[in-house]
């Protein structure tokens, strides 16, 4: 006997996106509760409708909850497209992406040291490319109240390093990812890009073992000994990684990341950063 539809839109409204998804396949009675607002509104961020609200695209009208997600999955500007959210298809754990303009970075509003323009393939109107600075601070922050509660996150800083690129390897950057009222503080160190043997032979012939000697003042940090570098990502980015943290169901946190470069002393230019990700690791 089949079960009612109702009876089975309550069983999945229990399961996952992903078996909410795959359920069309099973029967007619299961596609039909598989795409009630009822299954669908389970599976959607609590505040929805503000998200929404804040979005660029907010006089968007949706036909169900269903294409709300689907809507989500495929990625959402708000707070003036400052931020970008965007939720896992299968999973419905939430990402965000933090601008550059959302960024607290140092002289960023100084056209000496950095410049603001569109990159093709951005998801933000602007991008700040560094022309030359001594001291390097980047901060984000976000709460954890607008994540999916009982996760692991990883912050992650978006960047692209340009040709003509200088001073970015000769000491690790410090990075720290700290829970304001827990004091949680993920602490880490990394270079800007990634290692160059060529480059790092014709340094040594230029400053003997000035770069050791600097990188030792700051490698203690990481406490792992693994050298840390950007890794591409399939949108045609890079990104390093800051560090970790949980989120708690209840819980409403504020999370600081950040990246600071500010001892070696050395003039470096030539990174493009468009943003801070933030997404579930598991």
């Amino acid at each position: 006997m089949m079960l009612p539809e109702a009876c089975v839109a309550n069983i999945l409204a229990f399961t996952s996106p992903a078996d909410a998804f795959s359920s069309s396949e099973v029967s007619s009675v299961f596609r039909l509760a598989g795409d009630s607002d009822f299954v669908w509104g389970k599976f959607l961020p609590f505040d929805y409708q503000n998200i929404i609200s804040q979005s660029t695209d907010h006089h968007r009208s949706f036909s169900s909850k269903k294409e709300i997600y689907r809507c989500l999955c495929d990625s959402l500007l708000i707070d003036n497209a400052r931020k970008l959210l965007k939720i896992n298809k299968f999973s419905g754990k939430i990402s965000y992406i933090l601008s550059a303009r959302d960024l607290s970075i140092t002289h960023s509003d100084h056209a000496s040291y950095w410049s603001w323009s569109n990159v093709s393939d951005s998801r933000f109107s602007e991008s700040a490319e560094l022309i030359t600075i001594d001291r390097l601070e980047v901060k984000g922050k976000i709460q954890t109240g607008v994540l999916t509660p009982n996760t692991r996150y990883g912050a992650y800083l978006i960047m692209k390093v340009t040709k003509g690129a200088y001073g970015l390897d000769l000491v690790p950057a410090e990075t720290s990812v700290l829970k304001s009222k827990s004091g949680q503080n993920n602490k880490n160190t990394t270079y800007l890009c990634c290692l160059d043997e060529k480059k790092q032979q014709m340094k040594r012939l230029f400053y003997g073992n000035r770069e050791e000697r600097m990188a030792m003042t700051v490698e203690t940090i990481g406490g792992d000994g693994k050298r840390r570098e950007p890794k591409g990502r399939d949108d045609g980015w890079m990104e390093i990684e800051l560090g970790e943290f949980e989120t708690r169901e209840g819980e409403d946190d504020e999370v600081i990341i950040s990246l600071t470069e500010v001892k070696g002393y050395q003039l470096k230019g030539g990174i493009v950063i468009d943003g801070i990700e933030v997404r579930p690791n598991c």
